[in-house]
């Protein structure tokens, strides 16, 4: 069974049986030259920049990818309450974080 992931903090029709603890997974991605402008072009005209949208969900799938992994090696079966945030760690560079409660279910 894949790893299920949930924001909300219990998993309709399923019964939560410990909780093990906190979980992430992080990534940093730098801004691309020939990206940046493309972008800086599209802010011109308007419209979605979609080379950033395609970073962000590179990055995204990324630290879902680390959280799920860090939950399979601590036991887990799920994780709830399924949060992101993303911050700027530097000039060109964002981190994006995603982070929950790994918890064992009832079979």
């Amino acid at each position: 069974m894949d790893m299920i992931l949930v924001t909300t903090p219990d998993i309709p029709g399923r019964q939560i049986t410990e909780a093990i603890g906190l979980v992430r997974g992080n990534t940093i991605r730098a801004k691309h030259v020939g990206k940046d402008i493309l972008a800086s072009l599209r802010m011109l005209v308007g419209g979605e920049i979609k080379e950033y949208t395609e970073m962000l969900t590179e990055a995204r799938n990324e630290a879902i990818l680390r959280m799920k992994t860090e939950a399979t090696t601590v036991g887990a079966d799920a994780v709830v309450n399924v949060r992101f945030v993303t911050s700027q760690v530097m000039s060109g560079a964002a981190e994006l974080l995603a982070y929950g409660t790994a918890v064992k279910l009832a079979p």
